[in-house]
Order: C-alpha cells, then sequence, then structure tokens
C-alpha cells in the first residue's frame, strides 16, 4: 500500500535522507569517490623521479590519473584522500589545491582534513614542486606539469563531495609476498637484531584496502596502502605511466566494469554477433573498402574527446596508494652487473668499484612493460580477493589533526646511551654522497657509490662553488658527508623545503599516517607502531579494538627519505638522502604523538610556521612550442607509415601506424585520447574500443630532428587476448600550432585490417 507522506512534513523527511538516518540502518557515514586526468605534457618535459636529464617525455604508455574518496561522519566531521599517479605530492600543489577549495567550499575543506599523496611513479611529467632541487633536470617550472595537477584534483574532490551517500566503509588487509625486495639490505641489517627478529621479512608485505560501499547502489571503489616503489619502468623510458601502481588501477577498475570477472575488459557487448562469423575472406574485403584518410580539422570540444570509457558515467574508482617504500623496489630478481651479469657488490651496489651498470632486474626482464604489467596484477589480484571478502566495517569517530613543523632546526628528546633522555636537534636540509649514486633502480653518474661516509675532496671542491656547509651543519648530519647544503641555499629561491606538514586522517578504527616523504621500511614500522601503542595507552577502550594504522607516504609535499639512526650510519642512498640529520624519523614520532594526543582529546593544535608560497618566484627555462609544420603538400593527421593493405593480425601480435602530427603539448587532450582503436559495427559505424588510457596501446611522439617544426606520432597496439574478431583502424588525435600562436585539432585514420 502506498503511503502519502503529508506536505509539511516532506522538507524534514528530505533532511533526514540526506543525513542517513532513514536511508540505511547499515550506513555508517556519508562517502563519496572522484577520479580525474592528470597525464600532463606528453613531450618535451623531463620525467620526475629518477633526475636523469636525458629522460624526456615523448608520449603515453597509458594515462595518469587523480583519484579521490570523502568519508564524513552524522556529525560532521569528514576527510579527503587524493590519490595521485605521480610521482609526489607538492607544496605549491597543495597550497594551491586548498586555495580553490577555500574559494568553492569555505572551510569545508582545508589543510587539516585534505591528504594529497603521489604513487611515485618515475615516468610522469617533472616540473611541478616549488624547491630548485626538486625542478632542476626539468629545466626549472612547467606550467601545465603544474596546472594540470591542481585542475585534476580539485575535479576529483568535486566529484567525491557532489557524489557524497550513506554508505559503509570496509576494511581488509593481507600479506602480498612476491611485489617488492629491499634494495639496501646492507643499510636494513644495521637496524638492531632484536628489532628484526619480530619480523619475517625486511619489507613490509601487508596490504591495506577499503572498501567503499553505497547504501543503495553498492560498491562504488577501493583504495589501499601497500609498499613498493614506482620503479618498474626504468630511467630511459620515455612514455608517461603509471608504473606498476597505475597499472594496478587501470586493472581493478576495468574488472569492475568488467562485471567482476577476472578477465580483461572486453568490447564484445558493442560488436553485433553475426561479425563474428564472417570469414576471413569476407572480412578482407569489407577491410580493404577503408583506406587511410587525410587528416581532418576536427571540434576539440567535441570529437577529438571522444574515449573508450564513459567518464562522465564512471561508477567505481581505485587506487593503489603508496605508503613506506622507501627501501622496496619492485624489481624482484636482483641486482646484477649489465656487463658481467654477476651479482652486485653487496655493500656499495657497484660493478667493479662503480654503480653506473649496477641494475635491479623486474619479473619480466628485459621487457619493463612486462615488469610493470606484472608487479601490477600481483597487485590489483590482491586487491580484489582483500576486495571480495572485506567484511569489517568501520564504525566511529571521522577525525583529524594537521601542523606545520619546522624540521631544520627542531628539538627532539632522546634516550642516552648511559640512561635517561637528552635533547638533540634535525639539521637544516643537506644531502650526502651517497645520494648521487642513485639506487639499483636508478643509478648515478660518476664515481659516487653508495655508502660512502666519506666523500672525496674533488666533489667538496665543486660543492663549495654552491654552498661550503658551515662547521655546525657538518656536525649536525654527521656521518653524513655533506654533497650538497640545500637547506641553506637561497639563490634563486630555497632549494628545500623547511616547513613540513605533518597530519593524522581517522575513520573509525582506521588511522592514516600521512607523511611528506620516503620512510623505510623499518622507519615506517617504527613510526605505525609507536603511534598505534601510543594511541591505545591514551583511550584503550576506544582504540584498543582492532586498531588499523597506515602510512600513507609522498602526502602533501616532498622531502625525500626518512631512514632510521641506524640505516643513516651506513648512509647508503636512503641515509645520504635524510635530508634532517640521523633523528629524522625520531623527530617524526615526537610531532605524530603529539597530534595523537590532541585526536584523541579533541584539542586545536597550533597550526605552526606556514610554509612558503614560492609560486611568484619560478622560473622557467623549458621552450615553448613556437610552431608546427608538415611537408608541402601533407596534412596534420596523414598517414606517414600505414597498416600493410589486406592485413591480418592474430592476438598478441601488433599493429602499427604513424601519422604527421603536431606537439602533444598544443593539447593535452585532458579527459581524451591520442591514440584510439576503433572497430567496424553493423551498419557502418566506426566504434572506439580501446584508448591511450589501454595497456595493450602506447602513443609515441618524436620529430624529425631535435629542433624541427615537423613531428610524427605512432600508434602502436599489441592486440589483447580481449579482443573480437572484425574489421578494425588506428586513429590519431592531435593538435597544432601556427606561426601566429593559434592551435587548431586535427584527426587522421590509418587503413583498415583484420582481426582474426
Amino acid at each position: 500500500m502506498a503511503v502519502s507522506v503529508p506536505f509539511q512534513f516532506r522538507p524534514l523527511l528530505f533532511l533526514l535522507l540526506l543525513s542517513g538516518a532513514v536511508y540505511s540502518s547499515s550506513s555508517e557515514y556519508l562517502i563519496g569517490v572522484g577520479s580525474y586526468d592528470i597525464t600532463g605534457p606528453a613531450a618535451d618535459v623531463n620525467m620526475m623521479g629518477y633526475a636523469n636529464t636525458d629522460q624526456i617525455a615523448s608520449g603515453v604508455h597509458f594515462r595518469l590519473r587523480a583519484r579521490a574518496f570523502i568519508v564524513a561522519d552524522p556529525q560532521g566531521n569528514r576527510v579527503a584522500f587524493v590519490n595521485l599517479d605521480a610521482c609526489m605530492a607538492s607544496q605549491i600543489v597543495t597550497i594551491k589545491v586548498l586555495e580553490r577549495l577555500k574559494a568553492r567550499y569555505g572551510y569545508l575543506y582545508t589543510e587539516k582534513n585534505v591528504a594529497i599523496s603521489g604513487i611515485h611513479t618515475h615516468a610522469g611529467p617533472g616540473g611541478y614542486l616549488q624547491y630548485v632541487t626538486y625542478i632542476v633536470t626539468s629545466l626549472g617550472f612547467v606550467r601545465q606539469s603544474f596546472d594540470v595537477l591542481v585542475d585534476g584534483i580539485e575535479e576529483s574532490i568535486i566529484q567525491a563531495h557532489d557524489s557524497l551517500r550513506p554508505g559503509s566503509v570496509f576494511v581488509n588487509k593481507g600479506d602480498l609476498l612476491d611485489a617488492g625486495v629491499n634494495r639496501s639490505p646492507s643499510s636494513y641489517l644495521n637496524n638492531p637484531s632484536a628489532e628484526r627478529s619480530k619480523y619475517k621479512y625486511d619489507v613490509d608485505k601487508e596490504m591495506t584496502l577499503l572498501k567503499f560501499v553505497d547504501s543503495q547502489s553498492g560498491p562504488i571503489g577501493s583504495f589501499n596502502w601497500f609498499a613498493t616503489h614506482g620503479t618498474s619502468m626504468s630511467r630511459t623510458n620515455s612514455l608517461i605511466s603509471g608504473d606498476n601502481k597505475g597499472a594496478a588501477a587501470r586493472f581493478m577498475e576495468d574488472w569492475f566494469e568488467n562485471g567482476q570477472k577476472n578477465v580483461p575488459r572486453r568490447v564484445s557487448t558493442i560488436v553485433s554477433q553475426s561479425d563474428l562469423s564472417r570469414n576471413q575472406s569476407r572480412l578482407l574485403d569489407v577491410a580493404a573498402r577503408f583506406k587511410s584518410s587525410r587528416g581532418k580539422n576536427v571540434s576539440k570540444s567535441l570529437e577529438s574527446k571522444v574515449r573508450v570509457r564513459n567518464v562522465s558515467k564512471r561508477k567505481f574508482v581505485s587506487a593503489f596508494c603508496q605508503s613506506n617504500c622507501g627501501d622496496v623496489s619492485p624489481n624482484t630478481l636482483g641486482t646484477f652487473c649489465n656487463d658481467t651479469g654477476l651479482p652486485c657488490d653487496f655493500n656499495h651496489s657497484t660493478c667493479n668499484g662503480k654503480n653506473e651498470l649496477c641494475y635491479g632486474r623486474g619479473p619480466g626482464y628485459p621487457d619493463e612493460f612486462e615488469s610493470t604489467r606484472i608487479i601490477g596484477e600481483k597487485q590489483y589480484k590482491m586487491a580484489v580477493g582483500l576486495f571480495n571478502k572485506a567484511t569489517e566495517k568501520l564504525v566511529g569517530k571521522v577525525g583529524y589533526q594537521h601542523a606545520y613543523v619546522d624540521f631544520s632546526n627542531l628539538p627532539v628528546m632522546v634516550p642516552k646511551a648511559g640512561g635517561g633522555s637528552e635533547t638533540v636537534r634535525t639539521c637544516p636540509a643537506a644531502m650526502g654522497f651517497g645520494f648521487a649514486a642513485g639506487t639499483t633502480d636508478g643509478p648515478g653518474a660518476f664515481d659516487f657509490k653508495q655508502g660512502d661516509d666519506k666523500g672525496n675532496t674533488f666533489w667538496k671542491l665543486v660543492r663549495n662553488v654552491l654552498k661550503t656547509p658551515g662547521p655546525e651543519q657538518v656536525e649536525c648530519q654527521k656521518p653524513k658527508p655533506i654533497l650538497l647544503d640545500t637547506g641553506e641555499m637561497k639563490t634563486p629561491y630555497d632549494w628545500a623545503p623547511s616547513i613540513l606538514p605533518v597530519q593524522i586522517l581517522r575513520i573509525g578504527q582506521l588511522v592514516i599516517l600521512s607523511v611528506p616523504g620516503e620512510f623505510t621500511t623499518m622507519a615506517g614500522r617504527r613510526l605505525r607502531d609507536a603511534v598505534k601503542s601510543y594511541l591505545i595507552s591514551l583511550d584503550s577502550k576506544e582504540f584498543g579494538n582492532n586498531l588499523h594504522v597506515v602510512i600513507a607516504g609522498l602526502t602533501n609535499t616532498y622531502s625525500q627519505y626518512i631512514a632510521t639512526f641506524e640505516e643513516y650510519e651506513i648512509q647508503r642512498y636512503e641515509g645520504a638522502s635524510t635530508l634532517y640529520g640521523p633523528h629524522t624519523l625520531t623527530a617524526y614520532i615526537q610531532e605524530f604523538k603529539k597530534l595523537a594526543t590532541a585526536l584523541v582529546n579533541g584539542q586545536t593544535l597550533p597550526s605552526g610556521p606556514q610554509p612558503p608560497d614560492l609560486l611568484s618566484k619560478q622560473i622557467s627555462l623549458l621552450s615553448p612550442v613556437i610552431v608546427d609544420s608538415t611537408p608541402i603538400g601533407v596534412s596534420f593527421g596523414d598517414v606517414k607509415a600505414d597498416v600493410p593493405e589486406k592485413s591480418t593480425f592474430r592476438r598478441g601480435q601488433q599493429v602499427n601506424a604513424t601519422f604527421w602530427s603536431g606537439c602533444p603539448r598544443n593539447d593535452l587532450m585532458t579527459e581524451g585520447s591520442f591514440a584510439v582503436v576503433e572497430r567496424l559495427r553493423d551498419g557502418g559505424d566506426w566504434v572506439p574500443v580501446y584508448d591511450d588510457d589501454d595497456f595493450c596501446l602506447k602513443f609515441k611522439w618524436s620529430r624529425q630532428t631535435k629542433f624541427s617544426p615537423e613531428s610524427q606520432a605512432t600508434v602502436e597496439w599489441k592486440v589483447p587476448e580481449s579482443a573480437v574478431p572484425g574489421v578494425y583502424r588506428l586513429r590519431h588525435y592531435g593538435a597544432s600550432k601556427s606561426l601566429f600562436g593559434s592551435v587548431s585539432s586535427f584527426s587522421g585514420t590509418s587503413s583498415a585490417f583484420v582481426i582474426v
């Protein structure tokens, strides 16, 4: 029997529905998720991570995204977490995102309850951080890299906010054993044996996953934290890629879209079954009617934004977040010398005394794309298992605490050797000689090596041209020999951060520790254990029952590494990159205990000194796109190298076509595509079935010569097992810039071919 609600009570009912009081008795929170493209400039820009000046973007492996969740409790507290397919968070990006959120929402989202975290891919465009150290190889600040991140983060939060509905959050965790190894085992072994004996492995194997379930529509997303570096893609790769974690996110979102089946995304739902019965000869006859098209202008707002995945209808968001990955490599086969094939030196990761030839090998060696797929797939499959079996519901308060702390001269209490305690201090930022040696994921150059606690005279002379560290700084940083005294270098502006954000987010029995750097395995364990035990000691009733604590690494800003005191003594890469001296980890534990106290007691901590906004001081030496051109008689989008006539391909084979193109910096194709695979269906319509957000499709761009205005784009499609037999073609979308500065969008298609 239908029940009519009196008119005067309808507003009250509406409010009750929004609060969740009537919507579902099982709903604990309001939840929302969002996702937006942050791929950025796919040409000319140095990639962030390896600090390799030769690693310049020249295409797309698959697209990068910002993925967000918001959880709010009935009392009004809320937290927002954004996971970026980027190397790390950036202080200036965070500042500008928060300014936009304030303009849009007032004080609903602030630095206190918004966390922005990077997955640590080393295959994304650089130039978006504000401190000099991190933008040297990108020739300074890159406005496009910065803008696409700020826009994408804001849009992902807007989507999550607009989609807030009553729902529940479930947590599950389990061990993933073969997706990471310790790349600095000699440092790890310097930790106390009694401490090491508490752990079975020298890296953390645990993945912690959140499952978001809308009370009405069901699952809407999952976010998980697991520690492994984003270095499956090598220091010579030039295609933008989310590396193993970005791949895992793509795999899981497609898995859910595909009906939660453990098979690749299929397109059979958009092709007729009659196509499948046509014989090969018939298909070749059909394909022969579709020759490559001349390039044509297209509407930027319409045709060039066609994508396989309907972004406006995106329902499920999956993020694979970073944790304490500081010494964890995805190159699980071990480290070997490229010249001899023998294992590298254990203590220094060298080959005959030199670091340049010592490389870690991924499980797909020598194919870095295969290594990325394998490590991504391992994380994806683990997450699916946790997702399907997640039954523990988060219940209780939503809370947060945040403070800015000056780590350049912070008093820290440490135990004395003979008993009692003493006050020591952190130091202004500095990097040691072992930093320049790089890691086995990406070695450095010259004669630097990991584990160097002395330095050498020549490089100290070179260092002194920039800044000679004073005796107090030298003493403070011991046993680190200072290569770059970045914390005291201020020309043309700050080289390294001094003021860092520390943050705790709470959702029921889950606590997220947002840290602005890369904690090593043992450093992360100490921080997690210290905060967990401290919270339980403060309120055992509230936190004593199954408290989950995770570390969200590379969050809100970036300050390189955090090693333990004992690892710092060894001065491998991670210790040499621990900026604020040997007591950095102890300082973090001290400051997080302050946040924990305030979280339990409901206090409001002083915000602390504000980090600088250096946007107006940024310098960029990257040349703009001046003009694009083609040979006489050729149009943008014309095919330069076509698919051979009457070609037939099978699954696992590769199809290529090359087009005359313009610089990808003219149009980032945000929420669009540079490359698309189209399939012919009944009625003569061409339907996009794969695009440059698919793992099987690569977009590669190059100039004719280094400074030539002529360029070409190659679309490479490795036919996946999910491909349906039929007639296909490749399409390229691009944009060209005229001598007068106007930008025109174009597209072109290859000749058709057959998949059998």
